[in-house]
């Protein structure tokens, strides 16, 4: 009998994350190394946390979290209330006043590079379960996996945002062909700063409450899709082992390429627009805050050390023909990459 899904995770993201951390280390060896963290919660679980911040101007890169976490506790009757509304499997009631035993685990990880010409990169890929008890041995009440990665570029360099989409689809295609389109266009919908009306980034794949029940995303019932737990891992697997060879292929060739003072002053400003998506929109970010004994660190973690906001700014004028306005325009009309 195979181990409990919250220990193969565990396992799985643990792994995951020394891997990544070792790319990113081998691919800068006068950088300084990821600082590790262990750290543990009051109210039951652990993590890791693998952060890089470097004063040296020349490293690749400026910032970077590959951080995983493992948590448990008791989720109180309005968190319950709300998940019942998307899981008909967990039980609620109004005159529900107990409190329901969870387990989350995950990997979270945010890559800034110092050049602008390198996109930003971030993923999140984690488990959530509901337990009708605390033995470990017994049947979930309610489980699902959800899953968001994107690119953050400042220029546009069509054949690197190709290659990052093709490696995802290429993920997603054993299980399914109409998983790709349907989760790039659910990313494309999520990353979108209304405020000026225009994305985040160019996207990548985005899915949540991902389990055996069908997904309100994948309409056609015919349609191949991953339905038992083990397919549904073995897809989130594929996906994060795709960071690597997505993402690192990028930040390899483009570290390497000149920039302007001009260049690094758009670049801080498009992470002024990336704080303002994870500070007023981002799920994540306001339910890591939301979660007791949370660490605010590793939460924030996602965001630059640096970020620019300019009043009435004469850079990415829409039409002006400059590079900077022809990623604008990007951001405002997504496009299909493959």
């Amino acid at each position: 009998m195979d181990p409990p899904m919250r220990e193969r995770i565990t396992v799985y993201i643990e792994n995951l994350q020394r891997r990544i951390v070792n790319v990113l280390q081998e691919l800068d060896h006068d950088a300084p190394p990821f600082d590790i963290v262990d750290w543990s919660r009051d109210e039951g679980g652990r993590g890791r946390a693998c952060t890089f911040t470097s004063p040296v101007t020349t490293s690749i890169l400026e910032k970077a979290a590959v951080n995983i976490s493992m948590i448990h506790g008791n989720l109180p009757p309005s968190a319950v209330q709300k998940i019942a509304m998307e899981h008909p499997s967990v039980s609620y009631s109004k005159d529900t006043s107990s409190n329901l035993p969870f387990f989350a685990a995950g990997i979270s990880l945010i890559i800034h590079p110092r050049n602008p010409n390198v996109p930003s990169a971030h993923a999140n890929y984690r488990y959530f379960e509901i337990k009708p008890g605390t033995n470990t041995s017994e049947t979930p009440q309610a489980w699902w996996f959800g899953g968001i990665t994107d690119l953050t570029p400042s220029y546009l360099f069509e054949d690197d945002f190709r290659h990052f989409h093709r490696t995802l689809k290429e993920a997603c295609d054993p299980y399914g062909s109409a998983l790709y389109p349907v989760f790039k266009q659910n990313c494309d919908e999520y990353f979108f700063l209304k405020h000026h009306n225009e994305h985040r980034g160019i996207g990548g794949l985005r899915f949540d409450n991902l389990c055996e029940e069908p997904h309100s995303l994948l309409k056609d019932a015919s349609a191949p899709r991953p339905q038992t737990a083990e397919e549904i891992f073995g897809f989130v697997r594929n996906l994060g082992d795709a960071f690597i060879p997505s993402y690192i292929p990028i930040l390899s060739n483009r570290s390497s390429t000149g920039w302007s003072p001009k260049m690094r002053r758009w670049q801080l400003i498009r992470r002024g627009r990336y704080v303002e998506f994870n500070l007023i929109y981002d799920r994540g970010t306001k339910f890591g805050l939301a979660v007791p004994g949370v660490q605010v660190e590793n939460v924030l973690a996602s965001l630059p050390e640096e970020a620019r906001w300019e009043y009435m700014s004469d850079l990415g004028i829409e039409g002006d023909g400059s590079e900077e306005s022809k990623m604008v325009d990007v951001l405002k009309y997504p496009r299909s990459w493959i």
